[in-house]
């Protein structure tokens, strides 16, 4: 009888999740139930599923609107109906036409009109008019019996119950922009859409039994079976299972003689193990598939990319260059990735470069073809501060209150006894997590086996990309594997400073040889001393800091680094415990010597989801794949907990039959638990580790063209100030943005760099892609006349290339050039650039009067406009600076209270346990080196930051684990031009 329903999926109008529907209809006594969501399928799967768990029948349909106006519903009356009516759908939102006030004949599919929409005897044998029932005194004088196989029932249902129709109107205005009592009548539903008990809907239709009969008909008729263990993947790459088995078995024995040699016996059994159970649980075509975009990517196209995440456990993947992680070196366990229980679908991450993964994606939509390739779709959720904010426009609030209700909202002060104050708090946690609109995936695809539209609706987004109205828990449901194809611009700064290295210093690199990189001793000296600015996953402070109290300079450590940094392990004492182990590995306690042979990599600390199901696998005998459910369901990723039981007493059962102490297996099981929650993939910190020693290599050798790189792929961890002044700290000379040697990138030519003409604040692409179009056909500018008349720039645009120093080539200061500018861009001709003089006129040689000039002038302008001065900041301050102790001479005061002069790059906010704020703080000595600090709450209350700038910094010299900070008592900032010497405050 239910024909029409909605949930929240029918966005920013229905009011009910989609258990809530389906757990509403089971506690009615509804035995079968049609989700028709309004031009959308994102909730479908989970309907399904909901339904088959309550034993009601579910209909899979869709309501189509064009704006306000309900064209027609169609409901499914088999899987080829379901295609029918998705490719319906998804032709429409793609193309962004509005659905026809008719439908058009599908075989497979029923359409119900609203009543009226159509005169009865107009109806073909598809098509339906619903009947709702408040309309059932339009049927008087109605001869419906002779119609009686074209009517049904149609109580839509939107609400829960009536108590909801205010938060539907209210998603209602958020959705139009409007104050609720502006909303339009037929942007509504009405009060009555909710669900009735079936008796009492029988009953109101008691004088039309054959519109009863005729409903109930189409209820059966709408039989759709979904089998969700299938694999919808597209299942053969080459056609057929023996020929992926076939192919798969050769790329990887050609990969495994190219990484291993010929005689690697150990390598050998572990390919013959994993392409066993590759082929058991169907996963050829997959491993072919990811093999094929990274073969496009890397030999045909030359982009590089890193393949990581619990894939690199794969030595299948090493051998096929998915990868660069030997598992055997890493001693990584294949079944962390596959497994006959895993109870998710594994998946490959692959990171390409920002400016290739748009082109890697169109390949495989060209490659598998547009109907079975669409990008994972998500769903963005309202949240609470930008919900309480919406509620307040369409209740009409003024910005401020609203502000204030942002500012406190847990506060009874803030107006409690208001009705409207009070509704916003209630409906803002109602909504907390309800959708809000369809987004994409961060860069997963889906590729299937049948049509992608025979699962779900498709749009088009603005990327360009068909995207599916399925996010990735209903794509695992139903059997879809994502390939996660991602963007990263780590790898753009490796792929631009190869190809800058290759122009400027005439040197080929091949970047994938990271085992030289890894033994190289320069490399080794970098990684120990930190010179890791602009290097993947190991410039920030707190990843330096901890590089230095490891005293790291080698892969192995590195990796660990990578997965130790992570929040939870720092918080949890782990990270310092692990610190402690590493420098005092004969103090280490051992609470069996099983664990103590497992462990030693790691010194005792199970830093690695590895280690969890190595200590599970070698001293409780489960088996690996057993061992992974167990990290799995621990890590809170398993929801078989019945099996999880299981396997739990068979780790306490299997340590007892090997004679292990009861109180050692307690802890060990208790350990694991703990560390379970903590720890991270081994080769997913592999694969950032070999990412990091591709970036250390090339800033150890070619520093100026990689941090260029850096730069033009706009930075990583810091602001692009820190990256200029490392440039500068490398040797390069730093020139400003001019009009005769800069791009619109920053570019590098020897050891001069010039900056690009992107980074000036306010500087139009247009003027500066016709000033490079210009100088590449004509040459050279002679002079700012000569700039004037090729390029006829306006006013205000002339003035900010001279304010940045664009025409220092002419020998004129600034404030020279400003003047000269003013009668030169007066009287400007249109389309200059396209009226070159043959003859040009003598520059204009006019007396210049004597303008005042302070140095400090140029570097304000470069900093109102780059954001930084080209040159130091220090060289530009005036303050009296060789009082305050430099950075490098910390290591001797330990424990004494010294002075020091800061320029802030970065502070980082923590709380501590009480939950009081605290912060810290990195910064530049005079000399370039880095200047750790810590801010207590009692000090940054006292002392907060302002900004950046100049700081004097007075505290105490802390030393852990060899690395040395400043516990800050007393901060103060310095203007430019502040001219005091340092004080010594007591405290």
């Amino acid at each position: 009888m239910y024909l029409n329903c909605k949930t929240s999926f029918s966005l920013r109008y229905g009011t009910m999740q989609t258990k809530t529907l389906v757990e509403q209809a089971k506690a009615t006594g509804v035995t079968a139930l049609a989700l028709t969501n309004i031009n959308m399928t994102a909730d479908i799967w989970d309907f399904v599923q909901s339904c088959q768990q309550c034993g009601i029948q579910p209909i899979m349909g869709i309501e189509f609107r064009n704006g306000h106006h309900c064209c027609y519903i169609m409901l499914a009356r088999s899987m080829q109906g379901l295609l029918q009516m998705n490719s319906f759908l998804s032709r429409h939102l793609e193309h962004d036409v509005p659905f026809p006030q008719r439908a058009p004949v599908l075989e497979d599919v029923f359409v119900i009109y609203p009543w009226g929409s159509l005169p009865m005897e107009a109806l073909q044998a598809h098509e339906l008019l619903g009947v709702r029932p408040r309309e059932l005194n339009k049927l008087f004088r109605v001869n419906t019996a002779a119609y009686a196989d074209r009517l049904v029932i149609l109580q839509p249902v939107t609400l829960c119950d009536a108590s909801q129709y205010e938060l539907h109107t209210l998603l209602r205005a958020i959705d139009q922009n409007l104050l609720i009592t502006q909303l339009p009548p037929e942007s509504l539903a009405r009060p009555d859409e909710v669900m009735l008990p079936p008796a009492l809907l029988l009953e109101r239709f008691a004088a039309y039994p054959h519109i009863i009969q005729n409903t109930l008909r189409i209820i059966q008729a709408c039989d759709v079976h979904v089998d969700f263990r299938v694999n919808r993947n597209k299942l053969f790459f080459t056609g057929s299972r023996e020929g992926d088995r076939t192919k798969l078995r050769q790329l990887a024995m050609e990969g495994m003689q190219r990484r291993y040699g010929a005689d690697h016996a150990v390598a050998l059994e572990r390919v013959e193990k994993e392409l066993r159970i590759i082929d058991q649980q169907d996963f050829n075509g997959y491993f072919l598939i990811t093999w094929d975009i990274i073969d496009y990517a890397r030999n045909r196209r030359g982009y590089f990319h890193v393949g990581r995440g619990s894939g690199a456990n794969s030595i299948v993947a090493y051998c096929l260059d998915i990868t660069d992680v030997d598992p055997v070196v890493l001693d990584l366990y294949f079944e962390r990735f596959l497994n006959p229980y895993r109870s998710s679908p594994p998946d490959f991450d692959i990171d390409f470069s920002w400016k290739d993964r748009d082109d890697v994606i169109r390949y495989v939509f060209e490659k598998y073809g547009p109907e079975h390739t669409a990008l994972l779709g998500t769903v963005s959720t309202f949240q609470r501060n930008a919900t309480i904010r919406e509620l307040g426009k369409v209740y009409g609030l003024p910005k401020g209150e609203i502000d204030k209700i942002l500012a406190n909202p847990y506060q009874t002060k803030l107006r409690a006894d208001d009705d409207i104050h009070r509704k916003i708090w209630q409906y803002s946690q109602e909504m907390e997590d309800f959708p809000n609109h369809l987004s994409i995936h961060a860069g997963g695809i889906l590729i299937s086996e049948a049509p992608i539209r025979q699962y779900c609706g498709t749009h088009l987004p603005p990327k360009g990309f068909v995207t599916a109205q399925l996010d990735m828990h209903q794509a695992e449901a139903i059997g879809l594997h994502k390939f996660d194809i991602l963007s990263q611009r780590g790898l753009g700064h490796i792929r631009d400073a190869v190809e800058l290295i290759r122009h400027n210093r005439g040197v080929e690199i091949d970047i994938h040889d990271v085992k030289r990189f890894m033994a190289d001793p320069h490399v080794q000296d970098a990684l120990r001393n930190v010179n890791t600015i602009g290097c993947f996953y190991i410039e920030s402070p707190a990843m330096r800091q901890l590089l230095k109290k490891l005293a790291c300079d080698n892969y192995l450590t590195l990796v660990a680094a990578s997965s130790i940094i992570r929040p939870g392990v720092a918080q949890s004492g782990m990270m310092r415990q692990y610190i402690w182990n590493y420098h005092h590995p004969d103090m280490v306690h051992y609470l069996h010597p099983m664990l103590k042979a497992l462990l030693q990599e790691t010194y005792g600390v199970m830093v690695y989801q590895e280690d969890v199901i190595k200590v599970a696998h070698y001293f409780a005998d489960l088996e690996l794949a057993d061992a992974d459910v167990l990290r799995r369901a621990m890590a809170g990723k398993y929801r078989g907990m019945e099996e999880f039981e299981k396997i739990r007493h068979q780790f306490f059962d299997n340590c007892r039959r090997k004679g292990h102490q009861e109180e050692v297996i307690a802890e060990v099981w208790r350990q694991i638990a703990s560390f379970a929650n903590f720890s991270f993939s081994k080769a997913h910190s592999a694969s950032f580790a070999v990412e990091s020693y591709q970036s250390l290599f090339l800033k150890t050798y070619f520093p100026a063209e990689f941090m260029v790189a850096v730069i033009n792929n706009f930075g990583g961890f810091y602001n692009r100030e820190l990256y200029f002044r490392e440039l500068q700290r490398c040797g390069a000379r730093v020139h400003p943005p001019c009009v005769n040697n800069s791009d619109e990138y920053t570019n590098i030519s020897g050891e001069d760099v010039h900056i690009g003409f992107i980074h000036v604040e306010g500087l139009e692409t247009k003027l500066v892609a016709q000033l490079l179009r210009s100088r590449h056909h004509h040459g050279p500018f002679e002079s700012l006349e000569d700039f004037v008349a090729r390029i006829s720039p306006a006013p205000a645009q002339l003035e900010l290339l001279i304010r940045i120093g664009a025409f220092n080539f002419t020998g004129l200061t600034r404030k020279e050039l400003l003047w000269k500018s003013s009668p030169l861009v007066r009287t400007r001709p249109a389309h200059a650039d396209q009226l070159i003089a043959l003859f040009k006129d003598p520059p204009l040689d006019a007396p210049l009067p004597q303008l005042a000039y302070h140095p400090h002038e140029e570097a304000f302008e470069e900093i109102a406009l780059l954001g930084f001065s080209v040159d130091s900041p220090f060289t530009v301050l005036a303050h009296e600076q060789d009082h305050y102790l430099p950075v490098r001479a910390l290591d001797d005061k330990e424990g004494e209270t010294v002075v020091m002069l800061g320029y802030l790059v970065c502070t980082k906010l923590r709380r501590t346990a009480k939950g009081e704020p605290m912060c810290f703080g990195t910064f530049l000595d005079r000399e370039g080196a880095f200047l750790d600090t810590v801010h207590f709450p009692v000090s940054l209350q006292r002392y907060p930051f302002q900004k950046g700038g100049f700081y004097v910094l007075e505290g105490k010299v802390v030393k852990e684990f060899g690395v040395v900070s400043v516990d800050v008592q007393y901060m103060r900032k310095v203007g430019w031009m502040e001219d005091k010497f340092p004080e010594v405050v007591h405290y």
